[in-house]
């Protein structure tokens, strides 16, 4: 918390040049606009994202998978955009297995919530009716 300052920190510096060319690949594929975003404001978002739900997560709480699913499938593809590169760069083979490493962990919170969803909740066990003679 001490180097997030005014501008986010060293997080805030390597996200904004991704998130500026993840907006305008996605700008020119869908033909529309996005507004600005505050880099500081997403790295705060990212870090109560990513705290809250490994907190929920510990403790067994559904929606804590559901806020690491979303921070997931958010900030992989900034975060790990292999696609800018060729795949004879060396930076093309580590950012794809830290790509394919998010994917998997995506699909084992998808497993895990599923799972927690379809646990029927157990009935209390009806007390047995005396038997009068």
């Amino acid at each position: 918390f001490n180097e997030f300052g005014v501008d986010g920190g060293p997080a805030g510096k390597e996200l904004a040049p991704k998130l500026n060319l993840a907006k305008k690949h996605l700008s020119s594929q869908f033909h529309v606009n996005f507004p600005d975003i505050e880099v500081r404001q997403l790295v705060l978002t990212a870090i109560a994202m990513k705290g809250l739900g490994a907190i929920l997560f510990v403790f067994g709480h559904g929606f804590g998978a559901f806020l690491l699913i979303v921070y997931l499938l958010v900030s992989t593809p900034i975060l790990h955009d292999f696609y800018n590169y060729g795949p004879d760069e060396p930076r093309y083979n580590i950012l794809l297995g830290d790509f394919l490493q998010c994917v998997a962990q995506c699909g084992a919170l998808i497993f895990f919530w599923g799972m927690k969803n379809s646990i029927t909740k157990r009935r209390k066990k009806k007390a047995p009716k005396s038997k009068t003679a």
